[in-house]
């Protein structure tokens, strides 16, 4: 467009996390990384006399699990800097024996390896111990809150412990084809364990979700929130299972339930989708055909009304970027008048002389992207209308017969229950999101999520706090990032399990103000929180530890690395995107949220970033509020509306481009979202808090628990008991052979 900036396309792969070495490099900041040569330290003092001065490499596998265990044995040790020291060795192991290794590469596969070693000789189990241990720990939690200001020196014990848990999960759950068997047999059995209870008495994730509601109600400040948010966002991934295997399950169930299968991937179809700015109008040739005199008709402008329009004209960020709004440029874009169907185009073409050059042709796909959908309530709907006007019963067809079968069938199978403290953990989450958000100001009550990052000292040079700054905005980068990849996990997998799990999930995340925080999220130059350059590359995890560290420099540290874009941001976007489509989906209450809050230039904005992914969950939050934004506003953004066209899949009867707000009456969306959680209300009751006598009771087939109930007897009982005896046990023959044949 006219005017504006032209942002490059994006080249973004997206998938359920970054680079398995970006990944680990992400678990440590800037600020600890003078205990990486603490860790080392501590290993070569720890390490057996026998074995000094060899590298862990010239080792047998005999004589490294020999020195694993030795290090395990202390940590069972009562001294508290004893275990400290020894569990700093054990860090330095799946850290990767980096002072063994001249490469990057080395680095990682040591890690990988020892990660394998440790785990099978219950390094995880002893350091759950610890780290429940660490959590009690009254007398640090009391040390804390007694501190005018928490620095990294408050949380070691516990980034230690969740520094080696986090190196274990990451390094196991990711798989290659070169691991051997005896590797997959110990993935499987790793991600069984941590599913459930691991000697404790809830699974491991739960012990993380009370460490994030602990810190977040004040009782322990001092809690690494990165490292636990990053652990719990792994943890689940690697138990739950990532996007594709949530493919997998959705193929498999649907198999089960004797479903067709499905048409097409969501994400292999996104990512065959190119990314591009919003498509070329019909608008534009007739423009071209004016300034070259050959103009059939004459285009008026269109003249914006304030009262309508209001999503243009004030958009607070308009001139930030580009200066001219990527589509208020145009002084005619959006007129009836201009927009030529394909008919009226093509009969304008041959109009051009010979002698001047031809005009460009904008080239259309032949077909969409998606196959269309249908809900069942549709059809029901356009069942019912057309019973009403031709008198005749159609029947149901095949898309709802699948849709009852599935609820059916969903409704006899047992559900497993939720957390019952889910919805703080909920309410925690977005406190620490808001908290880390780029939008959010500082304040006296808010929550601070920087205890793991700021140093005893504070710098005194400019270098050092440039230094401190880059990893204070990293620190925030990667919370934001876990906790996105974290609430879609959950709802994407609750949404698989059962319909009224996620309801019941993401009534509780509206009701905490979810769409207005992501909202304010993206109420900012999105474009320049996608190419940030909050990251050292020099000291990242494993380039550091086996380089020499380069003089710092204040022009290095704004130069930044070379990437085209921050993959950490970019992905966090695409997720918050991915949350607010889930909670508003098929919800008139929350999709008037979204216009309430004025959320149409906010997300027309985030349109400049060229990304394939991206511009589509933008534009299907655009779509499903266009029949409440007017006219008006239809009109005067005809290139949005032809990408939604172009991009969004299509459904029946599906008036979005067309339909007016009668739809948009406020007094029906209160008892939506009433009657919502009524329902949700006795699925939880019939599922989870109903009476033993109920129909829908399971029946319990232990013998034991059966036989170890008591019963109330009648009161005559112990008169007729011995009678009872007599005639039900004694005068019975057994037959044994009835009774073998059974067993």
């Amino acid at each position: 467009t006219q005017g504006s900036v032209d942002f490059p396309t994006v080249e973004f792969e997206y998938g359920d996390a970054d680079s398995r070495g970006a990944e680990l490099a992400e678990l440590y900041s800037y600020t600890e990384e003078p205990e990486l040569s603490t860790n080392r330290r501590c290993f070569e003092e720890e390490f057996c006399p026998q074995a000094r001065g060899r590298q862990w490499s010239e080792l047998d596998t005999a004589q490294q699990r020999a020195q694993v265990l030795r290090l395990l044995e202390g940590l069972e040790v009562v001294s508290r800097e004893r275990r400290l020291r020894a569990a700093r060795a054990i860090l330095y192991l799946a850290q990767g024996v980096f002072g063994d290794c001249e490469s990057e590469g080395d680095v990682l596969h040591w890690s990988r390896h020892n990660s394998f070693l440790l785990y099978q000789l219950g390094t995880f189990s002893a350091f759950l111990e610890l780290l429940s241990m660490e959590i009690d720990n009254s007398q640090a939690c009391s040390s804390a809150l007694r501190k005018p200001a928490i620095s990294l020196a408050d949380s070691t014990e516990l980034r230690v412990l969740l520094s080696v848990m986090y190196l274990l999960v990451e390094n196991i759950r990711v798989e290659l084809e070169t691991d051997p068997p005896e590797w997959k047999s110990c993935r499987e059995t790793f991600r069984t364990e941590l599913s459930f209870p691991m000697r404790s008495d809830e699974p491991f994730a739960l012990l993380l979700f009370t460490m994030v509601t602990k810190f977040c109600s004040g009782h322990a400040p001092h809690f690494p929130m990165k490292k636990v948010l990053l652990l719990l966002w792994k943890v689940l991934l690697f138990t739950l299972g990532g996007f594709e295997a949530l493919q997998m399950m959705k193929v498999r169930r649907r198999e089960e339930l004797g479903l067709p299968p499905l048409p097409e991937d969501s994400i292999q179809v996104m990512r065959s989708m190119r990314a591009a700015s919003p498509p070329t109008c019909s608008i534009e040739l007739a423009e071209q055909q004016q300034k070259r005199g050959h103009r059939s008709r004459r285009v008026r402008p269109l003249m914006k009304q304030d009262s309508l329009d209001i999503y243009n004209e004030r958009d607070p960020f308009k001139n930030d970027e580009t200066g001219v709004d990527e589509e208020e440029g145009d002084e005619v874009d959006g007129g009836i008048e201009g927009e030529l169907d394909l008919m009226e185009r093509d009969a304008l073409l041959p109009t051009i002389p010979a002698q001047r050059p031809p005009i460009e042709r904008v080239s259309f796909p032949k077909g969409l992207p998606w196959a269309p959908k249908v809900r069942q309530k549709d059809i029901e709907h356009f069942l019912e209308a057309s019973r009403n006007k031709f008198i005749v019963d159609l029947g149901l067809v095949e898309p709802s017969r699948a849709g009852l079968k599935l609820s059916s069938l969903k409704e006899k199978e047992g559900i497993p229950p939720l957390p019952p403290h889910l919805p703080p953990l909920q309410i925690a989450l977005l406190k620490i999101l808001l908290a880390a958000a780029p939008t959010s100001k500082a304040k006296t009550d808010s929550i601070n999520i920087l205890a793991d990052v700021l140093p005893e000292e504070m710098p005194i040079t400019v270098l050092q706090s440039m230094k401190l700054g880059i990893d204070v905005n990293r620190h925030k980068e990667i919370i934001v990032k876990s906790i996105s990849a974290l609430l879609l996990l959950l709802l994407k997998h609750f949404k698989l399990n059962h319909i009224y799990q996620l309801e019941y999930v993401s009534q509780h995340l509206v009701f905490a103000n979810c769409i207005p925080l992501i909202l304010k999220f993206f109420n900012q130059n999105i474009m320049s929180y996608i190419t940030a350059k909050n990251s050292i590359s020099v000291l990242d995890y494993p380039h550091c530890t086996v380089h020499e560290l380069p003089e710092l420099t204040a022009e290095s540290l704004e130069a930044g690395d070379n990437n085209q874009f921050c993959w950490r941001n970019l992905f966090s976007c695409i997720n918050l995107l991915r949350i607010l489509n889930k909670l508003t989906k098929w919800k008139h209450s929350r999709t008037m949220m979204l216009v309430v809050f004025k959320s149409a230039p906010i997300l027309k904005r985030a349109l400049k970033v060229k990304q394939a992914m991206m511009q589509l969950y933008v534009l299907k939050l655009l779509k499903i509020q266009t029949k409440y934004l007017g006219r008006q506003w239809r009109k005067s953004n005809m290139k949005t509306m032809s990408a939604i066209y172009q991009k969004v899949r299509h459904r029946m009867n599906d008036d979005w481009a067309y339909g007016n707000d009668i739809d948009a009456r406020p007094w029906d969306f209160q008892a939506e979202e009433c009657t919502l959680r009524a329902s949700i209300e006795a699925f939880n009751s019939r599922r989870y808090d109903k009476p033993q006598d109920s129909e829908f009771a399971p029946v319990d087939n232990c013998l034991q628990s059966v036989l170890g109930q008591r019963l109330e007897l009648p009161e005559d009982f112990h008169y007729s008991y011995e009678l009872w005896l007599e005639r039900e046990v004694f005068s019975q023959p057994i037959r044994w052979e009835e009774l073998l044949r059974y067993q």
